[in-house]
Protein backbone atom coordinates (compact mmCIF):
# COMPACT_ATOMS: atom_id res chain seq x y z
CA UNK A 1 0.00 0.00 0.00
CA UNK A 2 1.32 3.03 -1.32
CA UNK A 3 1.86 5.91 1.44
CA UNK A 4 0.52 8.31 -1.05
CA UNK A 5 -3.37 6.58 -1.71
CA UNK A 6 -5.94 8.00 -0.09
CA UNK A 7 -8.05 5.84 2.15
CA UNK A 8 -10.77 5.29 -0.82
CA UNK A 9 -7.86 4.14 -3.44
CA UNK A 10 -6.33 1.41 -0.57
CA UNK A 11 -9.88 0.15 -0.06
CA UNK A 12 -10.55 -1.01 -3.38
CA UNK A 13 -10.59 -4.49 -4.39
CA UNK A 14 -10.29 -3.62 -8.58
CA UNK A 15 -12.48 -5.93 -11.00
CA UNK A 16 -10.24 -8.20 -12.60
CA UNK A 17 -10.52 -8.90 -16.66
CA UNK A 18 -9.99 -12.41 -18.21
CA UNK A 19 -6.26 -12.91 -18.99
CA UNK A 20 -4.91 -11.66 -22.51
CA UNK A 21 -1.66 -13.74 -21.65
CA UNK A 22 1.21 -13.39 -24.48
CA UNK A 23 3.42 -16.55 -23.68
CA UNK A 24 2.21 -18.14 -26.96
CA UNK A 25 -1.00 -18.60 -29.11
CA UNK A 26 -4.04 -19.60 -27.34
CA UNK A 27 -7.58 -20.89 -28.37
CA UNK A 28 -9.21 -17.69 -26.38
CA UNK A 29 -12.61 -18.98 -25.06
CA UNK A 30 -12.38 -16.57 -21.37
CA UNK A 31 -13.04 -13.03 -22.16
CA UNK A 32 -16.79 -13.50 -24.61
CA UNK A 33 -14.99 -11.48 -27.41
CA UNK A 34 -17.27 -12.55 -30.76
CA UNK A 35 -15.32 -14.86 -33.00
CA UNK A 36 -15.87 -12.78 -36.61
CA UNK A 37 -14.39 -10.02 -37.76
CA UNK A 38 -16.12 -6.34 -37.37
CA UNK A 39 -18.16 -5.29 -40.55
CA UNK A 40 -15.86 -4.51 -43.32
CA UNK A 41 -18.47 -1.37 -43.78
CA UNK A 42 -16.99 -0.51 -39.77
CA UNK A 43 -12.82 -0.72 -40.90
CA UNK A 44 -13.94 1.20 -44.20
CA UNK A 45 -15.49 3.96 -41.82
CA UNK A 46 -12.45 4.24 -39.89
CA UNK A 47 -10.18 4.69 -42.42
CA UNK A 48 -12.40 7.38 -44.01
CA UNK A 49 -11.80 9.05 -40.34
CA UNK A 50 -8.37 8.86 -40.19
CA UNK A 51 -6.99 11.97 -41.26
CA UNK A 52 -6.05 15.21 -40.39
CA UNK A 53 -9.09 15.80 -38.39
CA UNK A 54 -7.39 14.08 -35.40
CA UNK A 55 -5.94 17.19 -34.62
CA UNK A 56 -9.12 18.52 -33.49
CA UNK A 57 -11.34 17.08 -30.34
CA UNK A 58 -14.58 15.06 -31.77
CA UNK A 59 -17.90 16.00 -31.27
CA UNK A 60 -18.84 16.05 -27.63
CA UNK A 61 -22.07 15.39 -27.97
CA UNK A 62 -21.88 12.52 -30.16
CA UNK A 63 -24.51 13.97 -32.26
CA UNK A 64 -24.88 11.63 -35.12
CA UNK A 65 -23.88 8.60 -33.10
CA UNK A 66 -26.95 9.33 -30.71
CA UNK A 67 -29.35 9.95 -33.37
CA UNK A 68 -28.47 6.54 -35.21
CA UNK A 69 -28.92 4.79 -32.17
CA UNK A 70 -32.55 6.37 -31.44
CA UNK A 71 -33.97 5.67 -35.52
CA UNK A 72 -32.37 2.14 -34.26
CA UNK A 73 -34.12 1.49 -31.07
CA UNK A 74 -37.65 4.35 -31.79
CA UNK A 75 -36.86 6.19 -29.37
CA UNK A 76 -35.88 10.34 -29.33
CA UNK A 77 -32.41 11.21 -29.21
CA UNK A 78 -32.36 12.74 -26.20
CA UNK A 79 -33.58 9.35 -24.40
CA UNK A 80 -29.95 8.08 -25.69
CA UNK A 81 -26.80 8.21 -23.80
CA UNK A 82 -22.99 7.03 -25.46
CA UNK A 83 -19.74 6.16 -23.89
CA UNK A 84 -16.63 4.80 -23.77
CA UNK A 85 -17.92 1.21 -23.41
CA UNK A 86 -20.22 0.08 -21.43
CA UNK A 87 -18.42 -0.87 -18.49
CA UNK A 88 -18.12 3.60 -18.72
CA UNK A 89 -21.63 4.01 -18.85
CA UNK A 90 -22.25 1.51 -15.91
CA UNK A 91 -19.63 3.29 -13.91
CA UNK A 92 -21.66 7.01 -14.84
CA UNK A 93 -25.11 4.94 -13.72
CA UNK A 94 -23.76 4.21 -10.10
CA UNK A 95 -22.95 7.51 -10.01
CA UNK A 96 -26.00 9.21 -11.57
CA UNK A 97 -28.88 7.04 -9.83
CA UNK A 98 -27.52 5.50 -6.47
CA UNK A 99 -27.68 7.21 -3.61
CA UNK A 100 -24.97 6.18 -0.40
CA UNK A 101 -28.24 6.52 2.12
CA UNK A 102 -29.38 3.15 0.44
CA UNK A 103 -27.90 0.40 -0.91
CA UNK A 104 -27.84 -0.94 -4.75
CA UNK A 105 -29.15 -4.83 -5.41
CA UNK A 106 -27.93 -7.03 -7.56
CA UNK A 107 -27.68 -10.73 -7.12
CA UNK A 108 -24.93 -12.71 -5.55
CA UNK A 109 -24.13 -13.96 -8.75
CA UNK A 110 -23.48 -11.61 -11.44
CA UNK A 111 -21.53 -9.36 -13.12
CA UNK A 112 -18.59 -8.52 -10.56
CA UNK A 113 -18.16 -4.95 -11.73
CA UNK A 114 -21.17 -4.01 -9.97
CA UNK A 115 -19.70 -4.73 -6.70
CA UNK A 116 -16.31 -2.92 -7.66
CA UNK A 117 -18.95 0.06 -8.63
CA UNK A 118 -20.33 0.19 -5.18
CA UNK A 119 -17.33 -0.05 -3.66
CA UNK A 120 -15.64 2.84 -5.32
CA UNK A 121 -19.02 5.24 -5.33
CA UNK A 122 -18.82 3.91 -1.26
CA UNK A 123 -22.25 2.57 -1.61
CA UNK A 124 -23.93 -0.07 -0.24
CA UNK A 125 -24.65 -3.35 -1.65
CA UNK A 126 -27.94 -5.98 -0.77
CA UNK A 127 -26.78 -8.90 -2.31
CA UNK A 128 -29.84 -11.11 -3.28
CA UNK A 129 -28.91 -15.06 -4.12
CA UNK A 130 -29.99 -16.62 -6.97
CA UNK A 131 -31.93 -19.49 -6.56
CA UNK A 132 -31.93 -22.94 -7.60
CA UNK A 133 -30.42 -23.85 -10.99
CA UNK A 134 -29.37 -19.91 -11.02
CA UNK A 135 -32.49 -18.49 -11.39
CA UNK A 136 -33.02 -15.09 -10.62
CA UNK A 137 -35.86 -14.44 -7.64
CA UNK A 138 -37.77 -11.29 -9.48
CA UNK A 139 -39.63 -11.26 -6.05
CA UNK A 140 -36.80 -10.89 -3.88
CA UNK A 141 -35.85 -7.60 -5.56
CA UNK A 142 -39.42 -5.56 -4.59
CA UNK A 143 -40.43 -4.38 -1.19
CA UNK A 144 -36.63 -3.75 0.06
CA UNK A 145 -35.34 -0.54 1.16
CA UNK A 146 -32.54 -0.09 -1.99
CA UNK A 147 -31.66 2.53 -3.82
CA UNK A 148 -31.90 1.03 -6.89
CA UNK A 149 -31.48 -2.16 -8.84
CA UNK A 150 -28.90 -3.57 -11.49
CA UNK A 151 -29.43 -6.77 -13.34
CA UNK A 152 -27.53 -8.08 -16.31
CA UNK A 153 -29.91 -10.00 -18.95
CA UNK A 154 -28.56 -12.40 -20.15
CA UNK A 155 -27.04 -12.84 -16.93
CA UNK A 156 -23.07 -12.77 -16.72
CA UNK A 157 -21.19 -15.37 -15.79
CA UNK A 158 -24.70 -18.18 -15.86
CA UNK A 159 -25.94 -17.13 -19.42
CA UNK A 160 -29.43 -17.15 -18.15
CA UNK A 161 -32.36 -14.90 -19.42
CA UNK A 162 -35.26 -13.58 -17.87
CA UNK A 163 -38.16 -12.27 -19.35
CA UNK A 164 -39.98 -8.93 -20.53
CA UNK A 165 -42.51 -9.67 -18.21
CA UNK A 166 -40.12 -10.42 -15.61
CA UNK A 167 -38.66 -6.96 -16.45
CA UNK A 168 -41.96 -5.37 -16.32
CA UNK A 169 -42.82 -6.85 -12.47
CA UNK A 170 -39.49 -5.40 -11.57
CA UNK A 171 -40.37 -2.07 -13.20
CA UNK A 172 -43.96 -1.81 -11.53
CA UNK A 173 -42.90 -2.74 -7.96
CA UNK A 174 -40.08 -0.57 -7.59
CA UNK A 175 -41.70 2.81 -9.51
CA UNK A 176 -39.16 4.70 -7.35
CA UNK A 177 -35.89 3.17 -7.70
CA UNK A 178 -33.74 3.10 -11.25
CA UNK A 179 -33.82 -0.22 -12.68
CA UNK A 180 -30.97 -1.16 -14.78
CA UNK A 181 -31.28 -3.66 -17.36
CA UNK A 182 -27.69 -4.34 -18.83
CA UNK A 183 -27.90 -6.42 -21.85
CA UNK A 184 -24.33 -6.85 -23.46
CA UNK A 185 -25.20 -10.17 -24.57
CA UNK A 186 -28.69 -9.37 -25.28
CA UNK A 187 -28.59 -10.07 -29.07
CA UNK A 188 -27.66 -13.91 -28.61
CA UNK A 189 -31.14 -15.12 -27.74
CA UNK A 190 -32.61 -12.37 -25.66
CA UNK A 191 -35.45 -9.65 -26.30
CA UNK A 192 -33.97 -6.15 -25.18
CA UNK A 193 -36.62 -4.25 -22.58
CA UNK A 194 -35.55 -1.26 -25.01
CA UNK A 195 -39.48 -1.20 -26.02
CA UNK A 196 -40.32 -0.44 -22.60
CA UNK A 197 -38.44 2.65 -21.85
CA UNK A 198 -41.34 5.20 -23.17
CA UNK A 199 -43.60 2.82 -20.49
CA UNK A 200 -41.16 3.39 -17.29
CA UNK A 201 -39.67 6.27 -16.68
CA UNK A 202 -37.51 4.47 -13.94
CA UNK A 203 -35.67 1.68 -16.52
CA UNK A 204 -32.47 2.17 -17.88
CA UNK A 205 -31.26 -0.08 -20.63
CA UNK A 206 -27.66 -0.38 -21.25
CA UNK A 207 -26.08 -2.23 -24.20
CA UNK A 208 -22.58 -2.82 -26.06
CA UNK A 209 -20.97 -3.01 -29.58
CA UNK A 210 -18.26 -5.05 -28.15
CA UNK A 211 -19.98 -8.28 -28.18
CA UNK A 212 -22.46 -8.88 -31.03
CA UNK A 213 -21.27 -6.09 -33.33
CA UNK A 214 -17.29 -7.62 -32.69
CA UNK A 215 -16.11 -4.23 -31.66
CA UNK A 216 -14.58 -4.93 -28.04
CA UNK A 217 -11.82 -3.26 -29.13
CA UNK A 218 -13.61 -0.06 -30.23
CA UNK A 219 -15.22 0.79 -26.91
CA UNK A 220 -18.15 1.95 -27.26
CA UNK A 221 -21.57 1.25 -25.08
CA UNK A 222 -24.71 3.13 -24.61
CA UNK A 223 -28.25 3.85 -22.03
CA UNK A 224 -31.40 3.83 -23.46
CA UNK A 225 -34.12 5.58 -20.92
CA UNK A 226 -36.39 8.68 -19.91
CA UNK A 227 -35.37 12.20 -20.88
CA UNK A 228 -34.47 12.59 -16.89
CA UNK A 229 -32.34 9.56 -16.72
CA UNK A 230 -30.40 10.85 -19.65
CA UNK A 231 -29.79 14.18 -17.99
CA UNK A 232 -29.12 12.49 -15.17
CA UNK A 233 -25.21 10.58 -17.04
CA UNK A 234 -24.86 13.62 -18.89
CA UNK A 235 -24.01 15.52 -16.03
CA UNK A 236 -22.31 12.97 -14.25
CA UNK A 237 -20.61 12.16 -17.87
CA UNK A 238 -19.72 16.16 -18.39
CA UNK A 239 -18.28 16.60 -15.00
CA UNK A 240 -15.25 13.62 -15.38
CA UNK A 241 -14.65 14.37 -19.46
CA UNK A 242 -16.82 15.57 -22.32
CA UNK A 243 -14.93 14.08 -24.93
CA UNK A 244 -15.79 9.85 -23.73
CA UNK A 245 -15.75 8.98 -27.46
CA UNK A 246 -12.92 9.28 -30.21
CA UNK A 247 -13.86 10.60 -33.91
CA UNK A 248 -12.84 6.80 -35.15
CA UNK A 249 -14.94 5.23 -32.71
CA UNK A 250 -17.74 7.23 -33.52
CA UNK A 251 -17.42 6.42 -37.38
CA UNK A 252 -16.64 3.04 -37.05
CA UNK A 253 -20.31 2.70 -34.05
CA UNK A 254 -22.14 4.50 -36.85
CA UNK A 255 -21.56 2.21 -39.55
CA UNK A 256 -21.73 -1.03 -37.34
CA UNK A 257 -25.91 0.01 -36.85
CA UNK A 258 -25.87 0.51 -40.81
CA UNK A 259 -24.78 -2.87 -41.35
CA UNK A 260 -27.45 -4.89 -40.14
CA UNK A 261 -26.70 -7.71 -42.56
CA UNK A 262 -23.66 -8.42 -41.28
CA UNK A 263 -24.77 -8.14 -37.53
CA UNK A 264 -27.49 -10.85 -38.28
CA UNK A 265 -25.40 -13.76 -39.69
CA UNK A 266 -22.88 -13.02 -37.61
CA UNK A 267 -24.77 -13.45 -34.31
CA UNK A 268 -26.96 -16.48 -35.94
CA UNK A 269 -23.53 -18.85 -36.69
CA UNK A 270 -22.70 -17.41 -32.98
CA UNK A 271 -26.13 -19.02 -31.70
CA UNK A 272 -26.13 -22.17 -33.89
CA UNK A 273 -22.29 -23.05 -32.68
CA UNK A 274 -23.38 -22.39 -28.89
CA UNK A 275 -26.27 -24.27 -29.90
CA UNK A 276 -24.05 -27.72 -31.27
CA UNK A 277 -21.72 -27.45 -28.61
CA UNK A 278 -23.92 -27.64 -25.71
CA UNK A 279 -25.29 -30.56 -27.28
CA UNK A 280 -21.42 -32.11 -27.52
CA UNK A 281 -21.30 -31.27 -23.78
CA UNK A 282 -24.33 -32.51 -22.46
CA UNK A 283 -23.72 -35.85 -24.32
CA UNK A 284 -20.08 -35.57 -22.59
CA UNK A 285 -21.76 -35.76 -18.67
CA UNK A 286 -21.45 -31.44 -18.19
CA UNK A 287 -24.09 -29.55 -16.81
CA UNK A 288 -24.85 -27.00 -19.34
CA UNK A 289 -27.05 -23.94 -17.61
CA UNK A 290 -29.80 -22.59 -20.48
CA UNK A 291 -27.70 -20.13 -22.25
CA UNK A 292 -29.02 -16.73 -24.27
CA UNK A 293 -25.55 -15.31 -24.16
CA UNK A 294 -22.33 -15.96 -26.82
CA UNK A 295 -21.02 -17.99 -23.72
CA UNK A 296 -21.86 -21.56 -22.57
CA UNK A 297 -21.82 -21.59 -18.42
CA UNK A 298 -20.76 -25.97 -17.34
CA UNK A 299 -20.01 -27.97 -14.78
CA UNK A 300 -19.40 -31.73 -14.52
CA UNK A 301 -19.98 -33.84 -11.50
CA UNK A 302 -16.43 -36.10 -11.88
CA UNK A 303 -14.25 -33.33 -12.89
CA UNK A 304 -13.40 -30.17 -10.48
CA UNK A 305 -13.41 -27.07 -12.56
CA UNK A 306 -10.30 -26.14 -11.37
CA UNK A 307 -8.40 -29.45 -12.72
CA UNK A 308 -10.48 -28.68 -16.40
CA UNK A 309 -9.45 -25.04 -16.29
CA UNK A 310 -5.90 -25.71 -15.20
CA UNK A 311 -5.61 -28.65 -17.74
CA UNK A 312 -7.51 -27.05 -20.65
CA UNK A 313 -4.90 -24.01 -20.56
CA UNK A 314 -1.95 -26.61 -20.37
CA UNK A 315 -3.61 -27.48 -24.14
CA UNK A 316 -3.88 -24.04 -25.13
CA UNK A 317 -7.64 -23.23 -24.78
CA UNK A 318 -8.55 -20.54 -22.48
CA UNK A 319 -11.96 -20.46 -20.71
CA UNK A 320 -12.72 -18.44 -17.24
CA UNK A 321 -12.59 -20.05 -13.89
CA UNK A 322 -14.08 -18.11 -11.05
CA UNK A 323 -13.23 -19.12 -7.77
CA UNK A 324 -16.13 -18.20 -5.57
CA UNK A 325 -18.83 -20.03 -3.57
CA UNK A 326 -21.44 -21.49 -5.72
CA UNK A 327 -19.94 -21.33 -9.02
CA UNK A 328 -16.72 -22.44 -7.65
CA UNK A 329 -17.24 -26.10 -9.79
CA UNK A 330 -18.51 -24.19 -13.12
CA UNK A 331 -16.40 -22.93 -16.04
CA UNK A 332 -17.54 -20.24 -18.53
CA UNK A 333 -16.45 -20.74 -22.02
CA UNK A 334 -17.17 -17.92 -24.91
CA UNK A 335 -18.43 -19.54 -28.08
CA UNK A 336 -15.52 -19.53 -30.68
CA UNK A 337 -15.72 -20.48 -34.50
CA UNK A 338 -16.77 -23.82 -34.63
CA UNK A 339 -13.17 -24.94 -35.34
CA UNK A 340 -11.81 -23.36 -32.08
CA UNK A 341 -15.08 -25.09 -30.19
CA UNK A 342 -14.08 -28.22 -32.06
CA UNK A 343 -10.31 -27.86 -30.71
CA UNK A 344 -12.02 -27.41 -27.07
CA UNK A 345 -14.20 -29.97 -27.10
CA UNK A 346 -11.37 -32.71 -28.03
CA UNK A 347 -8.81 -31.36 -25.69
CA UNK A 348 -11.85 -31.80 -22.85
CA UNK A 349 -12.27 -35.26 -24.46
CA UNK A 350 -8.98 -35.95 -23.51
CA UNK A 351 -8.62 -34.75 -20.29
CA UNK A 352 -11.96 -36.46 -19.21
CA UNK A 353 -10.31 -40.39 -20.79
CA UNK A 354 -7.56 -39.35 -18.37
Amino acid sequence: MSKFWSPLTASLVPYVPGEQPKDKKYIKLNTNENPYPPSPQVLEAIRSVTNDDLRLYPDPTCDALVRKIAGYFDVAPNQVFVGNGSDEVLAFAFAAFFNPAKPVAFADITYSFYKVYAEFYQLKADIIPLGEQFKLPVDEFSGRDTGGIVIPNPNAPTAMLISLDDIRTLLAQNPDQVVLIDEAYIDFGGESAAKLVNEYPNLLVVQTLSKSRSLAGLRVGWALGSEELIDGLNRVKNSFNSYTLDRLALAGAVAAFEDEAYFLETTAKVIATREAVTKELKELGFIVTDSAANFVFISHPEHAAEVLFQQLRERGVLVRYFKQPRIDQYLRVTVGTDEEMAAFAEALKEIIKR
